[in-house]
């Protein structure tokens, strides 16, 4: 009887990736090292969450410390600051009493504190200033340097005479009062004046000049009607002079080279000869009489 021999076969195992390689210690260490490495990165989280906290409350520390210690300090500061001199330089005409008291410093105002433009603008306010500096010297002195006007002219305006430097702004209203010093400028409203016409003024520093130019050459107080200023018309000592738009220089210049040869005008005050001069026209003088 044949006996029948039956082969198994072993199964076909799939390829790829070995499941389960570890086995036993090998598996139990790598699966202790993934803990440990996720216990360590937790770690280093929380230190850093801890340093930045630690950083923010020190900021927050300091911070209130820095405002506790200027509340306390401020007191001391201001003592150590207080103004204690107002040193006023470059017056002659006002009173430095006078500029000390337009800062309206209050007492115990710390050098600090004071804004100097604003201190500047308070002293240009005054009418004989026509510039200030404002310097805080360390530590307890405003110091206050100023250029004055200088009077020039007295202006006659609406029966009233106002005081002006050279420029035409009004130093002082003089009301009847006078001052032969200085030329006179006629023909001008005080409405206009005070509140600082462009035109017055100039009007006000044509007459000016005219009578620096004729004060070189003739003495006697010069007096002139800007009531035109294209035509200006200028008295002293019995002559009367008309200037026209041409550069009053130029007109007085005119004037000059011919002046040798007037022999009929005089400057008196009571010749009846030529006492009317006019100069509004090209290369011409004009003599005239007056009746």
């Amino acid at each position: 009887m044949k006996k029948w021999t039956i082969a198994r076969r072993n199964a076909q195992k799939p390829d790829g990736p070995r499941q389960n390689q570890w086995k036993g210690s090998r598996s139990n260490q790598a699966v202790s090292q993934n803990r440990v490495a996720r216990r360590a990165h937790v770690a280093a989280k929380g230190r850093q969450f801890v340093r930045w906290g630690a950083i923010g409350v020190g900021v927050v520390l300091a911070g209130w410390g820095l405002a506790v210690g200027v509340q306390r300090s401020g007191p001391l500061l201001q003592r150590l600051l207080e103004i204690k001199t107002v040193t006023v330089e470059g017056v002659h005409q006002i009173g430095k009493q006078e500029l000390v008291d337009r800062l309206a410093l209050k007492p115990g105002t710390p050098l600090h504190h004071i804004v100097t433009t604003a201190m500047k603008e308070r002293v240009e306010s005054h009418p004989w200033v026509k510039d200030a500096v404002v310097t805080r010297v360390p530590f307890h002195e405003l110091r206050i340097s100023v250029v004055e006007r200088k009077p020039a002219a007295i202006v006659h305006a609406n029966s009233e005479n106002f005081l002006s430097d050279d420029e035409g702004h009004v130093l002082a209203r003089l009301g009847q009062d006078d001052n032969a010093m200085f030329p006179m400028v006629t023909g001008l409203g005080s409405r206009e004046l005070l509140r600082g016409d462009a035109d017055v003024r100039r009007a006000v520093k044509s007459g000016i000049e005219l009578a620096r130019l004729v004060g070189q050459s003739i003495e006697g107080r010069l007096q002139v009607n800007a009531a035109n200023p294209a035509n200006l018309v200028a008295s002293v000592r019995g002559v009367q002079f008309q200037f026209g738009e041409e550069a009053v220089s130029d007109q007085w210049e005119r004037f000059q080279r011919v002046k040798p040869s007037l022999k009929t005008v005089t400057f008196d005050g009571h010749s009846r000869g030529g006492n009317e001069i006019d100069l509004r026209y090209e290369n011409r003088v004009i003599v005239r009489e007056r009746g």
